[in-house]
């Protein structure tokens, strides 16, 4: 290994390095010295793709390079071979419209390795796949370890061993340290290479920032700001009243640009007051009439105020059943709705709820989305559904009249966050409504929660409302954070989920 660095630079490759170049590739390859790159070939690969050709310097000398084309991945059979892949050597399967970075060649000189040069090179690729929006990065990794067990280990039992480092094989060690995933085996990869029996492995690294290019003029948002709106129970003369409050609220938060506003569980109870003479299970039925009006004018304050809004939730009949249902009018125009899964005993009791049947994802223009309502966020099982269907964030609008109620949901809810890799944020109502049955006093903090890791905050809260205070509050989510989570942090809740021994499905 090489001491007394002054300089380590990484620079495009250039036609005047090809002579250096040569004799570095002569050095690394050393079983291999005639599978060197001619110098008409180097030039077609920076003609075509200069981004894609670098080398490493140390002292002013080539210590390594990284030799790299664009592909249309999926004209490909997975179990191309290297001269499939390169047209032959002549690179003409380079695309300017390729959507995966492909490896045509990395080494390190001998007398330079150890300095974990190799890295750099990993990373700029890395880089630069982000940097073209491609979904990812392929190649074939040489085995070259691999003929000294051929003759009692097929390729698939050699891979497991070295993952297992059971077997050392640094070529492979370093590619799968650098995030690199076995994909495939290859057979008669790269003609000659007798080290490796003719074999490699097909090695692939997602881009999680990947977006699937469209002709829409829009763009999934990766900073998502929400606005929760903690609701003060308060007696109102009627629909329109009440309705006035809403859109004051709708104002606040989309005055402040939010891409979503969330409101509390039952947020409409005050209109139950004009039926308090009645049984509560008949009251309720009432204030379900209000409901279709509601959403109604929920979407229209949608498209005025271009904002989704995730309507909490309200009663409604169905079939003779009645249902705790919610909505979210996105402010296209569109109208999905949620249900309550699980009703609590005194819901069911009093009001004679029913529970849904409905769980799903919903895709809105800031990317996946799960709701919730309040009892159901202390079902871990629904979050995770919803996660395995790629939600970001969840919603819980919720309803709790005690601190001990409130803190059931919020300690859930929290946790829902760190086990799926995602944001939470709940909203409820304050206040109290001395006029109406089985609605007592409200206590609520609303909150927005986020995974405990480096990259949030330390506590996992990212913002809290003042408890049983009617106000708004505004957070700002980066969805990006939540990619990076999954792939390399801490833990990694999702991908370390032993499927081996359990599994999680839907009816």
């Amino acid at each position: 290994m090489i001491s007394n660095i002054e300089n380590i630079e990484l620079s495009f490759l250039s036609l005047e390095d090809y002579q250096e170049l040569k004799d570095a590739m002569i050095s690394a390859y050393t079983t291999m010295p005639e599978m060197y790159w001619r110098e008409s070939q180097i030039k077609k690969l920076i003609e075509v793709f200069p981004e894609g050709q670098v080398v490493l310097k140390v002292n002013n000398l080539i210590a390594g390079c990284a030799l790299s084309i664009m592909v249309d991945y999926d004209s490909f059979e997975d179990g191309h071979s290297y001269a499939t892949i390169t047209g032959n050597y002549t690179f003409n399967t380079h695309t300017n419209e390729g959507d995966v970075l492909y490896g045509i060649d990395v080494f390190i000189k001998p007398e330079f390795r150890g300095l974990r040069l190799g890295r750099r090179m990993y990373d700029y690729r890395k880089e630069l796949c982000e940097r073209l929006n491609l979904r990812g990065i392929a190649f074939g990794g040489r085995i070259p370890n691999y003929h000294k067990y051929k003759d009692t280990l097929s390729p698939k039992e050699y891979i497991d061993k070295v993952r297992k480092k059971e077997i050392q094989d640094p070529v492979l060690n370093f590619q799968i340290s650098n995030d690199f995933h076995p994909a495939k085996i290859l057979k008669n990869y790269l003609e000659g290479d007798t080290a490796s029996d003719d074999y490699a492995v097909l090695l692939e690294w997602d881009n999680i920032y990947y977006e699937k290019k469209t002709k829409k003029a829009a763009t999934i948002k990766k900073i998502v700001r929400l606005g929760l709106v903690q609701w003060q129970m308060r007696p109102y003369k009627g629909l329109d009243d009440l309705m006035q409050q809403v859109e004051f609220f709708v104002d606040a938060v989309s005055g402040y640009r939010s891409d979503f506003a969330l409101f509390p569980e039952f947020f409409m109870s005050p209109l139950m007051a004009e039926y308090n003479h009645m049984d509560a299970h008949e009251a309720i039925r009432e204030l379900a009439s209000y409901s279709e009006t509601i959403v109604q004018k929920f979407s229209e304050l949608a498209i005025s105020y271009n904002i989704n809004i995730i309507s909490g939730s309200m009663p409604v009949i169905k079939e003779g059943n009645l249902y705790n249902v919610g909505y979210l009018c996105k402010r296209d125009g569109s109208i999905d709705h949620y249900e309550k899964l699980h009703v609590t005993p005194d819901e069911a009791k009093v009001w004679g709820l029913q529970g849904g049947s409905g769980l799903k994802v919903f895709d809105t223009d800031c990317g996946k989305i799960g709701i919730l309502i309040c009892y159901d966020s202390e079902f871990p099982e629904l979050s995770r559904l919803l996660a395995d269907e790629g939600m970001d964030i969840l919603f819980i609008p919720f309803l709790t009249d005690t601190q001990n109620g409130y803190s059931r949901v919020r300690n859930c809810a929290q946790a829902r966050a760190i086990e799926n890799e995602c944001y939470v944020a709940i909203a409820g109502s304050v206040g109290n409504l001395p006029k109406v049955h089985n609605m007592d006093m409200q206590f609520a903090q609303s909150m927005v929660f986020t995974p405990c890791d480096f990259a949030f905050p330390a506590t996992g809260i990212k913002a809290e409302a003042t408890p049983n205070t009617e106000m708004i509050l505004i957070a700002d989510v980066d969805i990006d954070l939540l990619r990076q989570l999954n792939q390399f942090g801490s833990v990694r809740n999702l991908r370390d989920r032993r499927k081996d021994i359990f599994e999680l499905r839907k009816k």
